[in-house]
């Protein structure tokens, strides 16, 4: 398949030093939100390599990010990845069991109240 357009997309760490991120910045050149870097607390990055196999990744997150942050983060972040699974499979099935699981997480981190 033929490459039409190419997008970069940009992350900087700024780290103290003991190698410990202080201050993450992102950015894209096709960011519907605007131009320029913008700052963030975490990311979460993986990567399937197409030869090994293998996944890749790299997670961080700055000395700024508190506990109740980085349970939203992976709340949301698991929700997205619940999504993602079924768009990419329409395994329903197993995307409705991680779903379930998110909620389980949303409860116990107290994103989301308790169902009844």
């Amino acid at each position: 398949m033929e490459i039409k357009h190419q997008s970069d997309i940009k992350l900087t760490v700024g780290l103290d030093e003991s190698n410990v991120p202080v201050k993450i910045e992102w950015e894209a050149e096709d960011n519907p939100n605007g131009e320029g870097a913008k700052e963030c607390k975490a990311f979460l990055l993986s990567v399937f390599d197409k030869e090994s196999r293998d996944t890749m990744k790299i997670d961080l997150w700055t000395t700024e990010m508190q506990v109740n942050e980085m349970d939203r983060f992976f709340f949301q972040t698991l929700r997205a990845l619940s999504d993602t699974y079924f768009k990419a499979t329409q395994n329903q099935d197993l995307a409705n069991d991680m779903a379930r699981f998110v909620q389980y997480f949303g409860e116990k981190v107290e994103i989301i109240p308790k169902a009844e």
